[in-house]
């Protein structure tokens, strides 16, 4: 009995091991869940409108989702805790990373308030692109993947919610709906091990799904195997709830330079940043609700004034807390009536496959036949390299219902190769 639950061990390492490398990390990943076929589990977290109990803590339905503790970090916490970066999958993933490449920049430091140490950086140089220090987008690195920053359809508001899913996010997520409205929503790892239930609304109402690590801390003051793993577990969450694994993420505060890009790039992310932020997570903390207004009023006016005349914007929003999500709810109205399109981040830039997994992404720009030829090119790209710099096309905006398709001639939802099944059949067999 214990020589056929080693030989067990020994085939399932085998397959972590083949599997997880720099390009197809993701296929080792595992869900039971359909993204072209989600029904939310009807409970009161999930049909409430009222906070208390959409935050009571549920045990999700193990015909849908299993979370084993001893396979996930510690909520909240780096994403190497709980000694995820020794499990052999980890290993596996690191291992096959060549780091002779990675660029020689040093880990950032904190303050003794918790903020970033700027320290003897030169950011009029800005020698490694630390957004933080000079909100450089443009990596000076080659073969590292460029940051989203804006739509570049006129007149347009990209709409982005950070910090999901929410536990109290149904009224919102209702409004979106009503107003046939899909969002980039930037998902923590461990909220969505938290709520698995708001991350499968998430896809089931048609945003576009992004990750946004496993902890939210300042991505450049973590080594590199903590910047690994905080990509690792959330991509691993996110496929888990939802059965899709992002092509992009956010880094929480903007916090991103060269190193943490060269990082992403291994595993095919892209960041998105933005370039309006309403500080609405503020509100009530660190300013008041009537400045996150002014400055919401200020974001509207710019629909009408000739700002986004050429191109548009992304703005930074939350789903945060109550207070954001109610700023959301009052602002979007008037931003719907001053811009021509208020889309995600995927339909903007007409990204076909945002996902790893090969499901189409069809709420795309409905543009002139050359845009669009030009948009089909792209996004091929797109799936085929992870890149997303050249993805956009230019045409005229209709925003649309957003539905995923998946090829019916599609291997990507196939999790294991059919030899590596076979040596667990074996390993099974001695039992």
């Amino acid at each position: 009995m214990q020589l056929s639950s080693f030989a067990i061990s020994i085939a399932i390492a085998n397959i972590a091991l083949v599997s997880a490398d720099a390009s197809n990390y993701w296929k080792a990943f595992t869900s039971q869940i359909d993204p072209k076929n989600i029904t939310v589990p009807s409970i009161p977290a999930t049909t409430s409108l009222n906070p208390t109990t959409e935050c009571t803590y549920y045990n999700p339905d193990e015909s849908l989702i299993v979370i084993n503790a001893t396979e996930w970090p510690s909520i909240w916490d780096v994403a190497t805790s709980n000694n995820m970066d020794t499990s052999p999958e980890f290993l596996a993933l690191y291992d096959s990373l060549d780091w002779a490449n990675a660029p020689n920049i040093s880990v950032r430091k904190l303050t003794s308030d918790g903020g970033l140490d700027f320290t003897g950086y030169d950011s009029s140089a800005d020698p490694d692109c630390w957004w933080s220090a000079s909100v450089c987008v443009h990596p000076k690195l080659a073969d590292v993947s460029a940051d989203i920053i804006n739509c570049p359809e006129p007149e347009t508001w990209g709409l982005t919610y950070d910090d999901g899913p929410n536990c109290s996010h149904n009224a919102f997520y209702d409004y979106l709906q009503e107003k046939k409205l899909t969002a980039s929503m930037f998902y923590i790892g461990s909220n969505v091990l938290d709520w698995p239930y708001g991350a499968m609304r998430g896809v089931l109402d048609g945003h576009h799904i992004a990750s946004h690590t496993w902890s939210h801390h300042y991505t450049t003051t973590l080594t590199n195997k903590e910047v690994l793993a905080e990509f690792y577990y959330t991509q691993k969450a996110i496929k888990l709830a939802t059965g899709l694994t992002p092509r992009y993420w956010r880094p929480p505060y903007g916090d991103i330079d060269d190193r943490v890009r060269w990082i992403a790039t291994q595993l095919g992310l892209t960041a998105v940043i933005w370039n309006l932020d309403t500080d609405d997570w503020a509100a009530g903390v660190t300013t008041t609700i009537e400045a996150v207004k002014q400055t919401y009023d200020d974001y509207v006016e710019m629909g009408t004034n000739g700002t986004f005349a050429t191109s548009g914007n992304i703005v930074l929003t939350h789903e945060i807390n109550n207070n954001t999500m109610d700023l959301a709810i009052d602002y979007l109205p008037k931003i719907l009536s001053a811009y021509k399109q208020v889309i995600d981040v995927a339909t903007c830039y007409n990204i076909s496959y945002p996902y790893f997994e090969d499901i189409e992404w069809t709420n795309v720009l409905n543009a002139s036949t050359a845009a669009a030829a030009a948009s089909s090119v792209a996004s091929s790209s797109v799936a085929a390299s992870g890149s997303s710099s050249a993805s956009a096309a230019a045409g005229t905006v209709t925003a649309a219902g957003a539905q995923i398709n998946q090829s019916a001639t599609s291997g990507a939802s196939q999790l294991l190769p059919s030899a590596l099944f076979t040596l667990v059949l074996a390993a099974v067999a001695l039992l």
